[in-house]
């Protein structure tokens, strides 16, 4: 059914013929991570329990989930965290992969913890089994290869000051 101009834009077929749209759209995986650095300039990298290897703190957005809100929630529920982010540092397409659709990949500037907090982190739920401050060039090389990409595009953000976009890790093709 395709609203006719007597149809208003509130009205309910006009609702119901962006319901039928909607329904057919492709959707997106989202995923949301955050830097966050201690007093000594390293960056925490977290150890999932469900995957090899590491990973930025933050994880997948749940449904109708703003990608910052997922990042917040994330923290929250694996490290107890409670911070704010300063900014969008990356945005990454992510190619389908393996059994994987493609996704859309977030990095956020989640500032600095202080000592204290530093100190006291520790992983709060069975998803993480390890947390650690590390220097970037360690991140980097504990990272898997599209997220190292992903990680060392957001701390050039972090240090211009301008969000980056990525496909699949790598600068945007129509960039200069």
């Amino acid at each position: 059914m395709t609203p006719g101009p007597e149809d208003a834009p509130d009205s309910a077929a006009w609702n119901a013929y962006l319901a039928e749209g909607n329904a057919k759209q492709a959707r997106k995986r989202v995923a949301a991570d955050v830097l966050l650095r201690d007093t000594d300039g390293r960056f925490l990298l977290v150890k999932p329990t469900y995957k090899p290897g590491w990973d930025l703190p933050g994880g997948m957005a749940e449904a109708n989930e703003a990608p910052d809100r997922a990042v917040l929630r994330e923290l929250e529920e694996e490290l107890g965290l409670a911070v704010a982010t300063r900014g969008l540092l990356v945005v990454d397409w992510v190619a389908p992969h393996g059994p994987w659709d493609d996704q859309v990949a977030f990095i956020f500037d989640g500032g600095v913890l202080d000592d204290e907090a530093a100190t006291a982190l520790r992983p709060r739920d069975a998803e993480l089994s390890e947390a650690r401050f590390t220097s970037g060039s360690k991140a980097a090389a504990m990272l898997r290869p599209r997220l190292a990409r992903r990680f060392a595009a957001a701390v050039v953000a972090l240090t211009s000051g301008c969000p980056v976009y990525l496909c699949n890790g790598e600068d945007f093709p129509n960039s200069p």
